[in-house]
């Protein structure tokens, strides 16, 4: 079985020192550390914009 263990690094997003995290590389080769809590809360939309509303509450559906 393989280790795939990693050295703790700092999030690039919250800031905080993980243990679990992924290390994205921009085209321009520069990397990007971000942590599995910050992947999750980005992808269950927590960053979403504060006036934030889906138009199809409004008799707007977008097609």
């Amino acid at each position: 079985m393989e280790s795939t263990e990693k050295p703790p690094a700092r999030c690039s997003e919250c800031d905080r020192v993980m243990e679990h995290y992924n290390v994205f590389v921009s085209p321009t080769n520069v990397e990007k550390t971000i942590c599995w809590e910050c992947m999750t809360r980005d992808e269950k939309g927590f960053f979403a914009k504060r006036d934030f509303s889906r138009n199809s509450r409004r008799g707007m559906i977008p097609r």
